[in-house]
């Protein structure tokens, strides 16, 4: 026991020690710093392993049998992996260190990130009572570390190559820089297994090269080949078309207030990161706006139909191969009226937006393309109140598109879609709940947008908004309470309350909405508590006659939650007569109302046998 409790101590020290590493002048600076934050949020769930008051034997650490000490040995494994990385990486200095290096580094961050992942998706929580926030905690920094493992290049074979994490680097020491020898007595083992083909967020500064549009055109010696797609030859690409991050063709460029330009979802990373820095230049940005940059776009799109190679805005959908070149400028038009100092011309633009954004699936996707989301999520908040309402509309139109709904989230656009439910008008708070939906239809999203704040404003609103308000925030509180860590927000937001009052509603207007979200919070004991606190029984039992199928179904799930097992709840329901309706539910109801019933007649049926047992 003494030698499991010092392994849960040194999982401690191991973050701690971790969390101090620093990587000042590094060119992986960023990607330290980002692995080093996730790792030292995960002090507190090691903490509550250490003040587990369970029987912490079953996790022998040489257990090897064990499928839960294995997940511990596998994070174990995972931190020390990262402390080495971490360590290697801080001292990699990319003006002498060979491009291999690099790659190399960034594998590594690939395999961490992944191998960290899985090492936390596998631990067993309900085992150590792991509280609920600190449960949730863990829940983002997995969500952090898996879209960190797709940047770095993806998830494909990694369970294999991963296994390589233990080798060491010295094994092809042939391709490494000497740099690996200055500090291969400090760091240990690293793997070396594969490489990865592009490195997102590594910062360099390539050559200058020439501003002249001639040279832009027909590049001289300082540019990057690509292969042509039609002939295998490779044009090369002008440094002045690179985005300084990535080091690949620009597709949304825009500018930064060091007169720098960007891709925008790279600078867009650096800035959510925290970062408020030039990455190339490192001057202090005076503000964080991104402007795009059109004429960089037209020669970079002159230059690929110059050299044959497809066009970068168009790349990363095929239904937009056939769109019409006018159409597109029009768009870009529009976008950059977006930004246009006149109040009138926003307006106007953000209108056109809306209104293009509505008609077809290619539109929501040129639009994206085109760069607009971001300038959209600044204009949520536009003093304008028209400007408001159509910025989060055309947010809300966009997001229906799947694949926007990332941009939607790079562009940091839930904490104001959340200011803009507290304070907008009316429709501007529906079509901002109605936009929390649709983001949230991806689960790591419910995370996010539940530690936002949004949840006690989506329960206001489906107390006090308009009858489509209701509808929005119902909507929105179903689909973010199928994450457990969201079902204990709104319960303390008072949302049992405010779904009893409804159930009383003599309009019965929103009966189906309040029964189906009392539904999902029944496997919350917090949920169930405030229900019984709110005397909904006799409601349940009233809808569950009320010949509506699906409220039969629901208020047949809730009661046998409520009451099974509950000595004292199925008493009280049986002195409301539900054997009859029971019965009948049992006999003549929907599939799913007839096992409800039957289920809850079986433990009404033992709770008598077992109160007429007890008078005998």
């Amino acid at each position: 026991m003494a030698d499991i409790v010092a392994a849960i101590h040194s999982l401690l020290r191991l973050v701690r020690d971790v969390t101090r590493r620093s990587a000042s002048g590094s060119a992986f600076k960023k990607d330290c710093t980002d692995l080093s934050r996730k790792i030292g949020l995960l002090s507190h769930l090691f903490e509550e392993i250490r003040d587990y008051q369970g029987d912490l034997r079953l996790f022998d650490f040489s257990a090897s049998s064990s499928s839960s000490s294995s997940s511990l040995c596998d994070l174990t494994e995972a931190l020390k992996a990262a402390k080495r990385l971490i360590l290697l990486a801080g001292s990699f200095d990319h003006n002498t260190a060979t491009d291999g290096t690099a790659q190399q580094i960034a594998f590594q961050f690939q395999c961490v990130t992944w191998k960290l992942e899985k090492a936390l998706a596998s631990l067993p929580y309900d085992h150590f009572d792991i509280s609920e926030e600190v449960k949730e905690q863990v829940d983002l920094v997995r969500v952090q570390l898996k879209r960190a493992t797709e940047r770095y290049g993806g998830t494909q074979d990694l369970s294999i190559l991963s296994s390589g994490l233990s080798e060491s680097l010295a094994k092809e020491s042939d391709i490494l820089h000497p740099i690996h020898h200055e500090v291969e007595s400090k760091v240990g083992n690293v793997s070396d297994e594969g490489l990865l083909n592009d490195a997102d967020d590594m910062i360099y500064e390539p050559a200058a090269g020439s501003s002249e549009v001639s040279s832009m055109l027909n590049p001289a010696d300082d540019a990057v080949a690509v292969n042509n797609i039609e002939d295998n030859k490779k044009p090369l690409i002008p440094n002045d078309f690179l985005c300084p991050i990535s080091l690949e063709l620009i597709r949304d460029p825009v500018i930064v207030s060091t007169g720098q330009t960007y891709e925008r979802s790279y600078i867009q990373r650096w800035i959510n990161g925290g970062n408020t820095t030039c990455p190339k230049t490192q001057q202090k940005l005076q503000n964080l706006i991104l402007t795009p940059n059109y004429v960089l776009r037209s020669l970079i799109t002159q230059w690929c139909t110059l050299h044959n190679v497809e066009h970068p805005t168009l790349l990363t959908n095929p239904r937009l191969k056939n769109i019409d070149k006018s159409f597109l400028d029009v768009i870009e038009a529009i976008i950059c009226n977006l930004s246009s100092p006149s109040v009138e011309e926003q307006r106007a633009a953000v209108s056109e937006i809306r209104s293009l954004s509505k008609r077809s699936t290619e539109n929501r996707i040129l639009i994206a393309e085109a760069g607009a989301i971001p300038i959209l999520v600044s204009l949520l908040l536009s003093e304008d109140i028209i400007t408001q309402q159509h910025a989060v509309t055309s947010i809300l139109n966009l997001s229906i598109y799947e694949n926007n709904r990332e941009l939607i989230m790079l562009a940091n656009a839930v904490p104001l879609i959340v200011q803009v439910l507290k304070a907008g008008t009316m429709e501007t708070r529906e079509n901002a709940a109605a936009t929390l939906f649709s983001l949230s239809l991806a689960d790591e999203n419910k995370i996010i947008i539940g530690a936002s704040g949004a949840i006690p404003l989506l329960v206001h609103l489906l107390e006090n908004g308009s009858r489509r308000g209701k509808n929005d925030a119902a909507t929105a509180l179903f689909n973010l309470c199928i994450y457990q860590g969201n079902k204990g927000r709104a319960v303390r937001a008072g949302i049992i309350a405010v779904l009893a009052r409804m159930l009383s509603d003599s309009g019965g207007s929103m009966v189906d909405e309040a029964l189906t979200i009392l539904s999902i919070l029944t496997t919350h004991q917090e949920a169930k508590a405030a229900m019984l606190r709110a005397c909904i029984i006799p409601k349940l039992v009233e809808h569950m006659t009320d010949g509506n199928s699906r409220n039969q179904e629901n208020s047949i799930s809730i009661l046998l939650s409520l009451c099974k097992r509950d000595e004292e709840n199925l008493g009280f329901i049986s002195r409301l007569r539900v054997l009859t309706p029971l019965m009948e539910l049992a006999n003549n109801g929907t599939e799913r109302a007839k096992r409800k019933a039957s289920l809850l007649l079986t433990h009404l049926q033992r709770s008598q046998q077992q109160l007429q047992h007890t008078d005998d």
